[in-house]
């Protein structure tokens, strides 16, 4: 091992997983996704208790996924929609990697849930690895892990035996 792999602590994984890993949040992001932005709807199709869902949304808006749109029913007070934002959006290859992988391991015997294709021509969506250069990749195994610009060296001298 060299000790110039990225310390457990700079990961963006885990930084990702600060934000976004728990079950509300990715329910709420489904939903966004899906096209819900009131807060009763986000709700009723979560199943989050009114506090949880409170706070997931609140914690999607300071991290910068989902921004708050007012907006006025006829003789109601004022109140916000969520909408996703670039950042949120960009998300979404994610949570159809989450979905797919579901589909295939976890669906009922009936098949998944929900189906998404190509708004034009209706072709079941597929989501692919390729390097810059446009090459398919199968698997983990063709591709290899080294430290980018922002990696931090190991605290502390490298255990004998990995350097």
């Amino acid at each position: 091992m060299s000790d110039a792999l990225p310390r457990p602590d700079n990961c963006s994984i885990e930084r990702a997983l600060a934000i976004v890993g728990e079950k509300w949040t990715l329910l709420v992001l489904r939903e966004a996704f899906l096209g819900v932005r009131r807060f009763a709807e986000m709700q009723a199709f979560t199943g989050a208790p009114k506090q949880i869902l409170s706070a997931r949304l609140t914690r999607l808006v300071e991290e910068g996924l989902l921004c708050k749109v007012p907006y006025r029913e006829p003789g109601q007070r004022r109140r916000d929609e969520y909408r996703l934002t670039q950042m949120g959006r960009d998300l979404y290859p994610a949570l159809v990697a989450l979905m797919q992988w579901g589909d295939r391991y976890l669906a009922d015997p009936e098949g998944p849930p929900m189906l998404l294709t190509h708004r034009d021509c209706g072709a079941p969506i597929e989501q692919h690895f390729r390097c810059a250069d446009g090459h398919e990749i199968s698997g983990p195994r063709d591709i290899t892990a080294s430290p980018g610009p922002g990696a931090c060296r190991t605290r502390g001298p490298v255990p004998a035996g990995n350097a």
